[in-house]
Parts: C-alpha cells; structure tokens; sequence
C-alpha cells in the first residue's frame, strides 16, 4: 500500500479544503434564519439552495482556465479570499435577489477551493491519493460538524449569525499565516507520463466516474435537505433536536473519512427508513454517514486517477455532476414529498444507491480494459 506522507503542502491543502467545510456546512443552518429575516416562502428560501448549484455549474466552466492562466495555488487563495469577500456581503445583504447572487458568488470560490485541493493532492500525493483525499474530506466533515454548532451557539446568546460566519474569515488569515510561516505553495500540475490520453481527450472511465458522482453526489444532498423532515415526522422529533440529530450524518462522515471505510449507505438508509424510535434513526443517520464518507473523495481519486496529466482540467469538469446532483435531485425529492409525504419519498434514495453501486462494476470493468489513458490496473482495487 503507497505511504501517505503528512508534509506541509499536504497539511496546508487540507487546512484550505477545511476552511471551505466550515462554512458550507454553516451556511445551511443560516437558510431558515434567512427565511424569517425576509420573510419568503420555504421554496423561495430554498433558492440558496439552487444558487449553491449554478455556482459549482460556473466554477466547472472557468476553474481549469484560471488555474492555467494564474496558477493552481493562486486560484486556491482567490477562493478563500473570495469566501471572505461574500461574508462581507451577507453582512449588508438583506433582500433574496441579493442573499441568493452572494449563494452563486460563493459556490464559485468555494468550487475553486475544493477543484484546486482536489487536483493538487492527486498530483502531489500519486498512488497514495485516494488516501489523502479521504483525510482531506475527513478535515472538511469535522469543520461541518463544529461549524452548526458554533452558528447556533452565536444565535443562542443573541450575537446572530453573521459573526460566527465571520469566523470563517479568521480562519482564512490563520491558514495564510500558516502558510507564510511554512514558506509553502501549492503544487503544480504534473507533466502528464508516457502512454497517458493525449492533451484534450479523456478516456471512457473518467466520464463513467462523472456519471457515478451524479448519484452519488445526489445521494448526499438529498439527506443533507430532507433528512430533518423525515426526523420529525416518522421519528417524533420536535424541530430543534431533528436539526441536531442531522449532525450524526456529519459525525459519520468524519469517522468514515478518517478510517476510510467501506460504503454502507444502504444498510445506514434501511436503518433510518424503519426507525420510528429517535435514537434508532439518529444511529441510522450516522451509518449514512459512514457510507458516504468514502463515496466522493474515492470517485474523486478514481477520476483524477482516470485522466493523468489533465489533473485541474478533469477536477474542474467534476464540477458538472455535483451541480446536477445538488440542483436536480432535492426538487425531485421535494416533488415527491409534496405527493406522498418526506418519509415515502425517501424510497428514492435507494435507487440513487443501487445506482451507484451498478456504475462502480461498470467502472471496474471497464478499468481492467486495456486503453489508452486509463489508469493503471492497480486503481481498480480501489473500487472493489
């Protein structure tokens, strides 16, 4: 097994991805407190929602030009520096037109954080890439768990929630101290090696691993907005401890990521659906969240591994399938629960997962042809 080298650049990589973390999984709690600020619909509301999508669709389109114009590092830290900048924004924004642009305008940097950490650990890391990943992942799940809980600390002494956001700003100064104190970059992307796809073209496994990012990109989302829901209305939970409870899902990822676990999310799905005991569908949730743990950053390792030589242009292509996934998927949900009640709709989800698992045995067949541009036979381990 290829050793994982915890140096600086690697450290620094995952402190920038944790950051992005930090405020994404904050940023959700603040939605409703949004909704009651401006007094909108729960559907107007979940435009930020749609926002976040449109944003990673932007960034899938400029994130591979930038990192060649300017460099990989630089396009990292013109994401972080422009996370601060939106947070600047949604301290005077007040109307949804101008909350829900800020949503866009953030996805687009923080696409531009997660494509450029993504492309450099592939790089710098090689065959011990699908580990780093998942430490990467790993260090962003533990910031989302911190960060909901700082958010509603905030609002519970009355300070709001534009501050405890505004934290993410420190956080940002922190890393660049860190990685001025360090005197470390960012690695540049790798000379592609001989045998590889030629400039422009990639190989028949990369895109099945675009497909199977969709669904399980459109796993993730749907629990992330719906889980609550079920929560409340299968399990007889009351609203405050249903929106805690989600942070077993989180919780679950952290572990998952951490140790690197097999991909249980069916199993964690069954567990939730049946529950109707509070406590059993919180442990429900949490084996979700092991199960999705290791789906992205191994899909992740899997495409980057798919395209050598091409590391920001296939990272930032990634970009397409987790936007359908995050914008398509919740309104498919949502459809459903308008008809049928959250609990009932949620037998989609195993759909999403069977469909993931059918996409990783195509995937492994197809890694175990011999073609030009694909990886070497040993990633199709990673799949098994």
């Amino acid at each position: 097994m290829p050793r994982l080298v915890h140096d600086r650049i690697t450290l620094l990589l995952y402190a920038q991805l944790g950051v992005w973390g930090f405020f994404l999984y904050g940023f959700g709690p603040v939605v409703p407190l949004l909704r009651d600020e401006q007094g909108v619909s729960a559907a107007l509301a979940s435009l930020h929602g749609t926002g976040l999508a449109a944003g990673i669709l932007i960034a899938g389109f400029i994130f591979s030009p930038v990192s060649r114009r300017i460099g990989r590092g630089a396009t990292i830290w013109v994401g972080l520096t422009g996370v601060a900048v939106v947070i600047g924004i949604l301290w005077f924004a007040r109307p949804l037109p101008v909350t829900v642009a800020a949503a866009v305008l953030v996805s687009v940097f923080g696409s531009f954080i997660v494509n450029g950490v993504n492309a450099a650990i592939s790089d710098h890391h090689a065959a011990a890439a699908p580990a780093a990943l998942s430490e990467a992942n790993a260090a962003a799940a533990f910031t989302g768990i911190v960060s909901p809980v700082v958010v509603g600390v905030f609002v519970g002494v009355g300070l709001g929630w534009r501050p405890a956001l505004s934290l993410v700003v420190l956080l940002i100064l922190g890393v660049l101290a860190l990685a001025t104190l360090w005197r470390v970059g960012t690695p540049a992307r790798a000379v592609p090696v001989h045998g590889s796809a030629p400039p422009g073209r990639l190989s028949r496994s990369y895109w099945i691993t675009l497909v199977l990012l969709a669904a399980t990109s459109s796993i993730e989302v749907c629990f992330s907005l719906w889980a609550v829901d079920v929560l409340r209305t299968h399990a007889g939970m009351a609203s405050g401890p249903a929106a805690a409870g989600f942070a077993a899902v989180l919780a679950g990822m952290f572990v998952g990521r951490l140790v690197a676990g097999r991909a249980i999310s069916l199993a964690g799905f069954a567990i939730f659906w049946v529950a109707t005991a509070p406590w059993l569908a919180i442990l429900g949730l949490f084996v979700v969240g092991l199960g999705i743990a290791v789906q992205y950053p191994l899909v992740i390792s899997l495409a980057l591994a798919a395209a050598p030589g091409q590391a920001d242009r296939a990272s930032g292509l990634t970009s397409y399938p987790v936007a359908f996934g995050f914008g398509v998927a919740p309104v498919v949900l949502g459809a459903l629960t308008d008809r049928s009640g959250p609990h009932q709709a949620f037998l989609v989800l195993p759909v999403f997962i069977v469909a993931a698992v059918g996409l990783t045995m195509w995937l492994a067949r197809s890694l175990a042809l011999p073609q030009v541009g694909e990886p070497h036979p040993e990633v199709v381990e990673q799949v098994a």
